[in-house]
């Protein structure tokens, strides 16, 4: 499949990611969009990323600009470092995908781009880009990482944590070491497990079985409180309670959303319902899936109220903070991307305040769960004419779906989302940014939850086969 290119960036096969692709594309985005005095570059720990970024550090420096090299680096980590300085970045990963498949991300200075970014880069691709007289220089970032983790620390205390023992899942996570170093300037315990050589593709969003198990064992045979990890480039948390349980994305987002003190969440399409039983809350607003849809609803809530108290987050749970709360210990800051780590320690320290643990803090919410896995390797063409076909005929719709009675409740935001008379939905969708069709449930118990993505994911394996 040719390297596919959108506002989560670019994607494809290594082997297909030439030198000339790649510094197309970074030249592209340097010609498109507003640059600031530098470019941060920063990559996660698959096998091409290193060659990768040398080639975009040279077609940085080619152009004339200076680039910044950050090195191994989780995303919100180097787009906190460029935004912070109002420079752009480009972070090489291919996030939770397979080690044969790597991308670029692109932030502008002001955060992630934005779709008129996308055209703006496609239409400049090919193009020759202007000759320069001298070429950029090349320094090392400083001190990024460090300031990941104060950020944190300073917000929530050097006690927040007090008392936990924490495992750190770290597998091949960009911010495997990262995670190790937060928890314990927090006054937790780390535990770290499973550092892998081999880069391992964790999907944050479709935790397989087997790695459920291993999470349910880690917690009894350490004596831990919770289990954390990130997918590759660490934009997005894992988080399980202190039986190896794992809290959905959305459900962390609700928790933290609440304990920052948000009013207004906006959130994809897909998220869990849950969100519109709480109080805490004054308006959800549904997107389309992907950041930048959530970015771009944040920013019209501000523009309709510049002090508004809103934040975005995923069901993979990747959150965005879109104004200036105060934690327990001092203010933090908004940072206009996905995020793994105030996911993470939002959860902790609000379970820790309530006294109780975090299958606690959970149990208290209102009783919606969800579930959600995919169909791999399916070309999106061929997801999105079945999708498409359910959706137009309601005769095949009526078949597929022959377990419920007619449907309630049909949204087309995003793929084809369904709610039946029993509250019960069920959600179909072509990935955007891999060749996998996903199927995400929701329903009164996480074992209904779980039973309805496994009933039509083997019905979209028949299908799409």
């Amino acid at each position: 499949m040719a390297p596919k290119f959108g506002t989560s960036g670019l994607r494809g096969l290594v082997t297909e990611l030439t030198d000339a692709l790649v510094t197309d594309y970074t030249r592209a985005f340097i010609s498109a969009c507003p640059q600031g005095e530098a470019v941060h570059v920063g990559w996660d720990l698959r096998p091409s990323s290193p060659a990768i970024a040398e080639t975009v550090i040279a077609a940085i420096r080619a152009a004339g600009l200076t680039a910044i090299r950050e090195g191994a680096l989780p995303t919100p980590a180097l787009a906190l470092a460029s935004m912070g300085a109002g420079n752009s970045a480009i972070m090489i990963t291919g996030s939770h995908i397979p080690a044969d498949r790597n991308g670029l991300k692109f932030y502008v200075p002001h955060g992630e781009i934005a779709k008129e970014d996308e055209a703006a880069i496609l239409d400049r691709l090919g193009r020759d880009q202007p000759a320069t007289e001298k070429p950029g220089s090349e320094i090392p970032g400083t001190d990024s990482a460090a300031r990941y983790i104060a950020r944190y620390v300073d917000g929530f205390g050097a006690d927040a944590l007090a008392g936990l023992r924490i495992g750190v899942y770290q597998h091949s996570s960009v911010a495997r070491d990262i995670l190790v170093t937060a928890v314990e300037a927090m006054g937790a315990t780390a535990v770290p497990l499973a550092r892998s050589d081999v880069f391992i593709p964790v999907d944050t969003e479709a935790v397989d079985p087997e790695t459920r198990k291993t999470l349910q064992g880690w917690c009894t045979e350490h004596g831990l409180d919770a289990v954390i990890s990130t997918d590759g480039d660490a934009d997005r948390p894992m988080l399980s309670d202190e039986t190896g349980t794992l809290i959905p994305g959305d459900v962390l987002g609700a928790l933290t959303a609440r304990l920052l003190g948000a009013r207004i969440l906006c959130t994809p399409v897909s998220a869990n319902t849950m969100v519109d039983a709480m109080p805490e809350f004054d308006s959800i607003h549904r997107t389309k899936i992907g950041s930048p849809f959530v970015i771009a609803a944040m920013e019209a809530a501000r523009d309709a109220d510049p002090a508004a108290k809103v934040v975005g987050y995923e069901p993979n749970g990747g959150f965005l903070l879109g104004f200036t709360t105060t934690g327990p210990a001092g203010p933090i800051a908004p940072l206009a991307t996905r995020d793994c780590l105030l996911p993470i320690v939002a959860p902790l320290v609000a379970a820790k305040q309530a006294g109780t643990a975090l299958s606690g803090l959970v149990a208290q919410l209102p009783a919606r769960f969800t579930a959600a896995d995919r169909v791999a390797e399916v070309p999106t063409d061929r997801s999105r004419a079945f999708i498409d076909r359910l959706a137009d005929d309601p005769a095949a719709r009526a078949e597929f779906f022959s377990d419920f009675a007619p449907v309630e409740q049909i949204d087309r935001t995003d793929g084809l989302r369904l709610t039946f008379p029993s509250g019960e939905i069920v959600h179909l969708r072509p990935s955007g940014n891999a060749p996998e069709c996903r199927c995400y449930a929701e329903a009164s118990t996480p074992e209904r939850a779980q039973a309805l993505v496994a009933r039509y994911l083997a019905a979209l394996r028949t299908e799409l086969a």
